[in-house]
């Protein structure tokens, strides 16, 4: 078994109204407290970067199922859900992922490519992660492509 290992780095200066950078990989960009919740809303924060991780896990995962089926394209839209009473809670992740098979798909291919959007969800690591703790859905839409 490997283990990876990732590092972030990260400086902040103020209170829930201050601002910071990080650091990680090829990833370099502000960070300050959203502002939905009266942050000043300069650069991501943590809301964005847990739907980030949520999403391109969900997103590469689900393109390894369906390369097998012979879809090489997919577009994802997520949503996370926050609340703020009585305390900042992630509630869930809604991820839609638009999936076009080719023309006169049967029915068997378009129930696997169904399938493997909700596979790719018990498979992904973060969704793993958040497990227990945060509702992760799947509304996938799969449609046909024109001759």
């Amino acid at each position: 078994m490997s283990e990876h290992r990732f590092e972030l780095k990260a400086e902040w200066s103020g209170g829930l109204d201050g601002t910071g950078h990080i650091r990680t990989g090829n990833l370099v960009t502000a960070i300050s407290v959203p502002s939905q919740i009266d942050g000043p809303g300069i650069g991501t924060n943590p809301e964005e970067m847990l739907l980030g991780a949520a999403a391109t896990c969900y997103l590469i995962t689900l393109s390894m199922l369906l390369k097998r089926l012979g879809i090489a394209s997919i577009e994802l839209n997520s949503e996370i859900f926050v609340h703020s009473s009585p305390a900042m809670k992630v509630d869930k992740i809604i991820h839609r992922p638009r999936i076009a098979s080719p023309a006169h798909t049967s029915q068997e291919l378009t129930d696997k490519i169904s399938k493997a959007t909700y596979r790719a969800e018990q498979a992904c690591m973060i969704s793993k992660a958040l497990k227990g703790n945060v509702e992760v859905i799947v509304e996938p839409e799969i449609y046909q492509l024109k001759e």
